[in-house]
């Protein structure tokens, strides 16, 4: 992807939000809620307790959005992941 986040910063590549119910509603785009799940997809050299594959959750309303052609990252600092999945 060429991009190296820096100083305790994580990039993050966020999982896809299911598009229909389980009833079978299909929900349009704009009302999908951004999913707080993702994979590291990249990480800065002064973070050691976090690395790339991992599947972290991370705060709602932190980092900053990093658009790439189909994919949707987020740069976020390293005290806005809350864990690891197992």
């Amino acid at each position: 992807m060429g991009f190296q986040p820096l100083n305790k910063k994580i990039l993050v590549k966020r999982e896809e939000e299911e598009a229909k119910t389980a009833s079978g509603i299909i929900i349009p785009d704009s009302a999908k809620e951004k999913p707080s799940i993702g994979t590291v997809e990249g990480v800065a050299k002064d973070v050691d307790d976090i690395k790339v594959g991992d599947k972290v959750a991370f705060s709602k309303y932190g980092g900053t959005d990093l658009p790439q052609v189909g994919e949707d990252y987020l740069v976020l600092e390293h005290e806005n992941i809350l864990g690891i999945l197992s």
